[in-house]
């Protein structure tokens, strides 16, 4: 049986362009499959087919996926979007083709025996799980120019989910949250929309300047934190579950110490 091979871009919109396509193709989704990497190695009887990422396709499917399986599907969907997972774009099309075709009544999300849903909601979970660390966890640092700015290194490509929060919360703030994994930031003018800008940050982590006030209170801030710890209730087994190590690079109260 022929394979439809569908390559499309990793973002949100590559994906939904590539479900839009899938479903044009009229076939039997078991024939087809999306992807996000680069094929390295092109199979027999299988037809590749590259699609380039379309606003107006994805809102499209976006919309669907609202309309006709309900808003918690429809965030669960997004999170699993934003996976460092390499199948997912393969997850999302087929649990989309599933909900679509009917054969389960109720709620999508809950059919956890489809090998595709449960993929998508494990993605989900990990990403959501993600995002709930880092609205607590990113630390923002006010530069000499007085824009605050945040670096983290997500393993989920998160940041579109966690700026509305952030927005919302400091509207009348210039900053800028950094992906070093992934090389872009996102950008919030003050009482303005935010937007992503591809690439580098204009200056490296050396050249950065901190204002007088960051300094000072970075310094506080971290003694304060020595401060209240009781050391002979020190647990650093529970510490890791709760903090996991790869978050401390980032906060300020875990620099220049030995924790």
């Amino acid at each position: 049986m022929e394979e439809n091979i569908i390559m499309c871009e990793d973002s949100i919109e590559g994906i939904l362009t590539g479900v839009y396509h899938a479903c044009e193709l009229r076939k039997d989704p078991e024939t087809i499959h999306l992807q996000t990497e680069e094929v390295d190695n092109y199979r027999l009887f299988a037809v590749y087919h590259e699609v380039k990422a379309d606003e107006k396709k994805s809102a499209k499917v976006l919309h669907t996926i609202y309309r006709k399986f309900g808003e918690d599907a429809y965030t669960q969907i997004c999170q699993a979007m934003v996976s460092y997972d390499t199948a997912k774009a393969d997850a999302v099309y087929h649990t989309i083709a599933t909900g679509i075709s009917g054969h389960y009544r109720g709620k999508l999300m809950e059919h956890l025996s489809n090998h595709y849903v449960n993929k998508v909601f494990r993605l989900s979970r990990n990403t959501g799980i993600e995002i709930h660390h880092l609205l607590g966890f990113l630390r923002f640092r006010e530069l000499s120019d007085g824009i605050l700015l945040a670096r983290y290194h997500p393993k989920n490509d998160i940041t579109t989910m966690i700026m509305p929060h952030f927005a919302n919360r400091l509207p009348n703030e210039d900053f800028a949250v950094y992906d070093e994994r992934r090389n872009y930031y996102a950008v919030h003018p003050k009482g303005k929309q935010w937007y992503l800008v591809r690439g580098g940050l204009p200056f490296t982590q050396e050249q950065e300047t901190y204002s007088q006030t960051e300094a000072e209170y970075q310094m506080l801030y971290r003694h304060f934190c020595q401060t209240i710890a009781i050391q002979e209730r020190k647990n650093l087994g529970l510490q890791k579950n709760m903090l996991p190590l790869r978050f401390r690079k980032y906060m300020t109260e875990f620099q220049d110490t030995d924790e």
